[in-house]
């Protein structure tokens, strides 16, 4: 196979789950396994089973996905960033498809092998899978490890997913408000990336919550990392300190739509709280230039 060939492939084999199109994924999964001179291999075998855990776990059918995911790890020679993000899927699917013993067995596996590593991503990939299988508190500092750990990479998608675990959590935990800020901060990361199918499932435990989201149009405008003027305006008074309903009366407007605009301001500065709003204020958010090192991995 000609490097070309193989790179279109691969690129296939990686965002077609991650879009949540089951076709063009299994397609691409299939291209793959005919190559004669990758035929057999293992790392060949936990590629394709991980493309297939991912796409199950970002259209919520966890038993499919504990399946593949399965799969992904029946080759633990292969050491590499497919077998661990194999381990990380497993864990998601084994949680939610209830098997914790499972979930605990793979999350233990996966620090151990990230552990040595010492950098962010690694660090941050496991206090994600541990933080599904632990109990309050130490679940929620587990999550909030990993979100800052991952929001220093450039591996956004992974940044975004642990957003997204950690307002289903707090939703579970009957946390609406906390629910909903986090849940947003991952509906929009997770559309501006392409990654439809975690998005529509952010969309939906957004709507649990009580919160009414409009399906996502794609276009140009959503890559602006500048903000408006009204952005700008709420932002600073939620630095501020002011709650939602105090900005709306102020405003005049509502307090969905002052959440609706705190959304957009956490994605464009690249944050998650609102603690954070003012420190990130003194940068050089509102004139549109964005640190190169948030720009990694866009």
């Amino acid at each position: 196979m000609t490097g070309s060939r193989f790179l279109a492939r691969y690129t296939a084999l990686v965002l077609e789950p991650l879009r949540g199109r089951e076709a063009a994924t299994r397609q691409a999964i299939e291209a793959v396994r005919r190559e004669s001179a990758l035929r057999g291999e293992g790392k060949v075998e936990t590629a394709t089973h991980w493309a297939s855990a991912v796409l199950c776990n970002g259209l919520g059918r966890y038993e499919e996905a504990y399946a593949a995911a399965e799969g992904g790890c029946e080759h633990p020679q292969e050491l590499g960033g497919p077998f661990i993000r194999s381990l990380a899927e497993l864990v998601e699917a084994a949680v939610r498809s209830g098997r914790p013993v499972r979930a605990a067995q793979a999350a233990a596996r996966l620090e151990e092998l990230t552990g040595a590593s010492g950098t962010d991503w690694a660090l941050g990939t496991s206090a994600c899978v541990r933080a599904q299988v632990s109990a309050e508190p130490a679940a929620e500092e587990l999550y909030r490890e990993a979100i800052e750990r991952l929001g220093r990479t450039g591996v956004r998608l992974a940044h975004a997913r642990a957003l997204l675990l950690y307002g289903e959590w707090l939703r579970r935990q009957s946390r609406r408000t906390d629910a909903r800020e986090q849940l947003g901060a991952a509906y929009e990361l997770l559309g501006r990336m392409g990654a439809e199918a975690f998005a529509e499932r952010a969309r939906r435990e957004l709507q649990a919550t009580g919160d009414k989201v409009v399906r996502r149009s794609a276009g140009p405008a959503e890559a602006s990392t500048t903000l408006t003027a009204q952005e700008a305006q709420i932002a600073r008074l939620a630095g501020d300190g002011l709650t939602n309903l105090e900005i709306a009366a102020q405003l005049f407007i509502s307090p969905h739509t002052v959440e609706w605009h705190l959304r957009k301001v956490f994605v464009k500065l690249g944050i998650v709280s609102r603690k954070q709003i003012r420190a990130s204020l003194a940068g050089p958010w509102i004139s549109g230039t964005l640190p190169a090192a948030m720009e990694a991995g866009d």
